[in-house]
Formats: C-alpha cells, sequence, structure tokens
C-alpha cells in the first residue's frame, strides 16, 4: 500500500460525493463523521472555526476503505484502519508536515495511528481517554417510570438547556466550555432536546439527538443534575428520545459513555443498548528536537 493512496480535501462535497457511501454502510460506527460533515455541508465551511477542516479517505481500485476528517485546530478522527493503513496514512501526514495533538478512533485504529505517528515522528502518545459505543437492541423502558412526563424542550427553554449543557461539559470534563456566548459554536447547537418533568412542571433531566442521517440518530447528550441522580430520570427520558428516533424512522440509534461510569453503563443495558466497540483518544506531545 502506497501513501498516496490517501485522497486529501477541504471540500466537503468533494469528499461526500466520493466517500459518502462508505460512512452510510455503517451509521453506528461512523456516527461521528456523518454528523461533522452534515454541519459543514448545511452550515458552510466555517461551522467549526475560521481554518478548513481537512478530509481524507483511503481508495483503491475505485474502492473507499477508510476516512478520516481534521477539524481546525483539533486532532484527528478516523475510521477502522489496519496496522498497515494506520501506518500509510501516519507516514503521508507527516510527510505533509501535519502536526496532530490527538488521534480519536476505535481503539485498535487509535493504538496503531499512535504507534506509528511515534515512529515517523517521534511524538509521544498518551491514552487520554476511552469511550464505549452502545447501538440500541431492544427498547426496555425502566419499571417504574418516575413520576412526571417528557416535554419537547421549546425556545422558552433556552436558557435552562445552555445552563444544563455547561453542567454537562464541566462534569465530564470536555473542553471549551458552554455558555451563552459560546452556544451557537458549540456541538450541542444543532441538536434537539428533551426534558423529563416533575408534576409540577419542573424540569429535572435532559437528553438531546442529532437529526437522522443515513437512519442514525445519536443520543447526545443525557443530563442529569448532581442533586437530582438516582431517581430514575435519565433512564426515562433517554427512552423517550429513543422511543422518538425510533418511530420517526432510525434504524441505528447510537450513544456514547465513559466505560469507567458504571452507573450510566449498567442504566443504558438495562433500557436495551447493546456494546459495539470502544474508541480511545491519544494525545501527543511535541517530538523532542534534534540537537545533534
Amino acid at each position: 500500500m502506497r501513501p498516496d493512496d490517501w485522497q486529501l480535501t477541504e471540500d466537503v462535497d468533494d469528499f461526500l460525493a466520493r466517500a459518502g457511501d462508505f460512512l452510510r454502510s455503517r451509521p453506528d460506527l461512523h456516527t461521528m463523521p456523518l454528523t461533522v460533515t452534515e454541519k459543514l455541508r448545511t452550515h458552510g465551511a466555517d461551522a467549526f472555526g475560521a481554518q478548513p477542516t481537512v478530509f481524507g479517505r483511503l481508495e483503491r481500485a475505485g474502492t473507499v476503505r477508510a476516512t478520516f476528517h481534521r477539524l481546525p485546530s483539533r486532532g484527528l478522527s478516523v475510521t477502522s484502519l489496519t496496522p498497515e493503513q494506520a501506518d500509510t496514512l501516519a507516514a503521508h501526514l507527516a510527510a505533509l508536515g501535519h502536526s496532530l495533538p490527538y488521534v480519536s478512533a476505535d481503539h485498535s485504529t487509535a493504538t496503531a495511528f499512535a504507534e506509528a505517528w511515534q515512529r515517523h515522528t517521534g511524538a509521544a502518545p498518551t491514552l487520554s481517554k476511552r469511550i464505549r459505543l452502545y447501538r440500541l437492541g431492544t427498547l426496555t423502558p425502566p419499571e417504574p417510570l418516575p413520576e412526571g412526563r417528557h416535554r419537547v424542550a421549546g425556545e422558552q427553554d433556552h436558557k435552562q438547556v445552555v445552563c444544563w449543557c455547561g453542567e454537562f461539559v464541566d462534569t465530564v470534563g470536555e473542553v471549551p466550555t458552554v455558555d451563552a456566548g459560546s452556544w451557537a459554536g458549540s456541538r450541542f447547537a444543532d441538536k434537539h432536546f428533551t426534558f423529563w418533568e416533575t408534576p409540577d412542571g419542573t424540569p429535572v433531566s435532559m437528553a438531546a439527538v442529532t437529526s437522522m442521517l443515513a437512519g442514525m440518530v445519536r443520543v447526545d447528550p443525557v443530563y442529569t443534575p448532581a442533586r437530582l441522580r438516582g431517581r430514575g430520570y435519565a433512564g426515562a427520558v433517554t427512552v423517550e428520545v429513543s422511543r422518538t428516533a425510533l418511530t420517526a424512522g432510525a434504524r441505528d440509534v447510537v450513544l456514547f459513555a465513559d466505560p469507567a461510569n458504571l452507573t450510566s453503563n449498567a442504566l443504558y443495558q438495562r433500557i436495551g443498548y447493546v456494546p459495539i466497540t470502544d474508541f480511545a483518544v491519544y494525545d501527543f506531545s511535541r517530538a523532542a528536537p534534534d540537537v545533534s
């Protein structure tokens, strides 16, 4: 395999014209590139910042075998690769002068690329995050449901949604933070939110979903304030957004969870989500300068 089997572009329409069928072939595994490319397609090239997003596809004999994307000032997100494919990609990007803060992919791919990147650049990888991808099997509502009901969030709920998304990113350690000023450019701005509220109409939990793409909907985020946890609210609202997605025709309803959070993982499995694979993020240190 040659490094030039990797074809790069900054044109999202060109990328989708050539790699869209590949991404749609496994919308559950390709949930992230599908939503990223859709946001760029609908909101324009500056959806993620002033610098362009770089896309790549591995193509041989007219068939796309893998893809990657790199958002401005962020790391590399890659679909599943063999160790040989990971090595050719690392060699190609290194030769082009790319500097990567991190790589994100399924665990085996991320590990293979991290090792290859170190060989080609000297940048030492550090495993910084693991996250588990789930796909909905048979939806199984918890019994009994907590008191209350679900309600789709409206314009009047915007302040509450922004506040809870900010609390969510603080809780899970995401960057950048989210507030009213940064909302429009955040990853939450184009999602659809639902509350679980008590009988008196007080919101106590929320869940959001992406728009449907290739029959796939991703649940993200699910959040309950710390003082209200342990009462079944998160399970109830997750069931409702999942049911709504199925009713709308979704074939793949997916979500990510931190495998270290035993409570959330147990909850998702109880209501019917089945683990598919684990993803990993490796951060890269700067290579030491050559002083020889």
